[in-house]
């Protein structure tokens, strides 16, 4: 299944209580869970002005329901092509 790079522009992201970044999180997982359980939220990065979310999902249009629904910003979404780490050096 097609791995996405989501961008969320979401103001003031990067000074979130924690108790604020775990209601999204429940927030987040509710939607999906009403959404389509084939979906898989891997992880998301916290930065000043946004979050960045890699999703494993059939296509962008249910990150975008997703987004809609649980009322939150999917600015950009991309496909991943592939991944490549510090282990691809040692190849």
């Amino acid at each position: 299944m097609p791995k996405f790079l989501i961008e969320r522009d979401i103001p003031g992201a990067g000074h979130f209580t924690r108790e604020q970044l775990v209601a999204i999180s429940e927030s987040s997982c509710r939607t999906l869970r009403g959404i389509d359980l084939e979906v898989q939220w891997l992880t998301s990065f916290v930065t000043d002005d946004k979050i960045f979310c890699i999703y494993i999902a059939p296509d962008e249009e249910v990150i975008r329901r997703h987004a809609f629904e649980g009322g939150f910003p999917a600015n950009n979404i991309t496909l991943i092509h592939n991944v490549v780490d510090p282990n691809y050096a040692d190849a």
